[in-house]
């Protein structure tokens, strides 16, 4: 059982951004699951926006969600691609954590492959404490407590325990 204020990872997003090429977003799909071992989503434009040839229902990126222990796991490995750094302005003030990713052959354990070519990602980390089920339930909806909710320090000093995650101004 975990204590009420110990953190943990909610869940992993790792997105690919295509634009309207459909030959990089099915090299998306095909790295994403690559790396993850979970099938990802097409997301979809809702927008019209004629100057970039974007009209509504026209795939433009996939993502992937991981949840729980796997969650953690996945983390560890796209950290690793980052040798292990990040800088204080990838924390925003709610506790979640955004990087990106360059190139996938970076990542400990993936090697390049010559139908995927060189493609990069980015990395979401939503992190909650035992409790925050109150925001999202259908019945009686309740706000997050100001000593329960999750800082950038909080983030930063769980990122550092729990990874050995070196934080650097870039």
């Amino acid at each position: 059982m975990t204590e009420p204020r110990e953190i943990i990872i909610e869940k992993v997003t790792l997105n690919i951004g295509a634009g309207k090429s459909t030959d990089k977003l099915e090299k998306g799909v095909k790295l994403l699951e690559m790396i993850t071992g979970a099938k990802p989503v097409k997301t979809i434009t809702n927008k019209r926006i004629a100057g970039w040839g974007l009209r509504p229902g026209l795939p433009i990126g996939c993502k992937v969600t991981i949840r729980k222990q796997k969650a953690e796991e996945v983390l560890k490995r796209l950290l690793g691609a980052r040798d292990m750094k990040l800088n204080p302005r990838q924390f925003d003030n709610e506790g979640n954590i955004a990087f990106g990713i360059a190139e996938y052959t970076d990542i400990p354990g993936i090697d390049y492959t010559p139908d995927i070519g060189v493609l990069g990602l980015q990395v979401c980390a939503t992190l909650q404490r035992q409790g925050f089920r109150i925001k999202r339930r259908r019945m009686r909806k309740s706000k997050i407590g100001k000593k329960h909710k999750i800082t950038q320090q909080d983030a930063m000093d769980f990122f550092k325990k729990k990874f050995n995650v070196i934080l650097e101004e870039e």
